[in-house]
């Protein structure tokens, strides 16, 4: 289902919780929101849509990459970026990283470490942060 944006800074600073093998309905929202901001969203977290939950989507241009529990554990490269998000009016700058490493469940919730570079990482730390609680 295709659900609106959320707004509220306050609902968007909140850590969410893990995502669990129960949560398929916020995995498939999460889908179709991407697929119906394609135009001007790259990325999404589940707490962009309404669930607290540690669910991420990435546009990889071929395909939607789906992290569920998504955690940084390492980063190089450090660098200035200016974002936009779908939540937040305008434009903000923020420190990112050229080159990342992320353990996350898959859409299956197996266990995967994927590296990530350039645009692709600086989307995955964007909503990594989001699922954090950091508003850029």
């Amino acid at each position: 289902m295709i659900k609106p944006i959320v707004k509220d800074v306050f609902f968007l600073r909140q850590k969410s919780e893990p995502t669990t093998e129960n949560d398929t309905e916020v995995i498939k929202d999460l889908q179709d929101t991407l697929f119906a901001n394609r135009e001007g969203c790259v990325g999404m977290a589940a707490n962009m849509i309404g669930y607290k939950k540690r669910t991420i989507i990435v546009s990889m241009g071929f395909m939607n990459l789906i992290m569920n529990n998504p955690v940084l554990v390492s980063k190089s490269g450090e660098y200035e970026a200016e974002e936009g998000c779908l939540s937040l009016l305008g434009t903000r700058k923020t420190t990112r990283y050229k080159e990342i490493e992320v353990e996350y469940e898959d859409i299956n919730f197996k266990k995967q470490r994927q590296k990530f570079t350039g645009f692709t990482a600086q989307i995955v730390q964007h909503e990594v942060d989001h699922i954090e609680g950091i508003i850029i």
